[in-house]
């Protein structure tokens, strides 16, 4: 069941929404050489509650940590660890979410450590322009169909592989809600898009194949080819005059 959202209840998720951006633009600029992945989640979750929110991901299905750190073939949900040192020339993917008043607010992406490879920065900068395609195609009449199609023609543009098997949602009381926003998709098709759904949409792409596997700890999700992946999200309301971003840090569209 896909629950739609008034304007105040709107207005509400854009606190957790600037609260889970806000924190990930300060991890984000703690991604430097030398750094754990511990360090990055234990400096999250003191931050998010010290500014009145609740880590949304920490005992989710019994995820262990505040926020998902992601090391370039990692694609999504790896848990941060102590022996996870940052080196320069990583790329990273940090995804997090805050709660504020029962209201989940999510968000992700993928930062540089230092100097990268130019193909590793195209990847980044490709999932990025992936990522405002898919939002700019969630148009109130429209369908879900019409994100996937932004995304993957994006990336297959690039010739970059589009990560099936993981998608965007919707959110409100609940991280994870209906519908599911995949990747791909055919336009004019899947669920109709109407004013007060909220969405996290989250394209990941990868350098190469865009076939994954499961790690041993049933959480983290790397790619069967060992090619470098990166991961972007944004959550947005659809409104009457389009998607307007949720998890947005006012003055900081981009969390770089």
């Amino acid at each position: 069941m896909i629950i739609k959202k008034s304007p105040a209840e709107i207005e509400a998720m854009k606190v957790s929404g600037e609260l889970s951006a806000r924190v990930l633009r300060e991890v984000g600029a703690r991604c430097v050489a030398g750094v754990s992945t511990y360090e990055l989640d234990a400096f999250a979750e003191e931050y998010i509650r010290a500014n009145g929110g609740i880590p949304t991901f920490k005992g989710y299905y019994g995820y262990p940590a505040s926020l998902c750190a992601s090391i370039n073939n990692e694609i999504v949900h790896g848990i941060p660890s102590k022996k996870k040192i940052l080196r320069d020339g990583d790329i990273i993917s940090i995804d997090i979410g805050a709660t504020v008043d029962g209201w989940a607010g999510d968000n992700a992406w993928t930062f540089a450590v230092g100097s990268i490879e130019p193909e590793w920065q195209r990847l980044l900068d490709v999932t990025e322009q992936c990522l405002w395609e898919g939002i700019a195609a969630a148009q109130p009449g429209g369908h879900v169909g019409d994100i996937g199609f932004a995304v993957s023609r994006v990336a297959k543009e690039a010739r970059f592989g589009v990560v099936r098997g993981y998608t965007g949602h919707g959110i409100g009381r609940d991280m994870h809600e209906d519908p599911f926003v995949p990747n791909v998709g055919f336009r004019h098709t899947g669920s109709k898009l109407e004013v007060g759904m909220v969405l996290a949409i989250e394209p990941m792409i990868t350098l190469g194949s865009p076939h994954t596997q499961e790690a041993v700890d049933g959480w983290l999700v790397t790619t069967k080819d060992g090619s470098v992946a990166a991961h972007f999200e944004k959550t947005i309301a659809i409104t009457k005059n389009g998607p307007v971003l949720v998890s947005v840090e006012p003055g900081h569209r981009r969390p770089v």
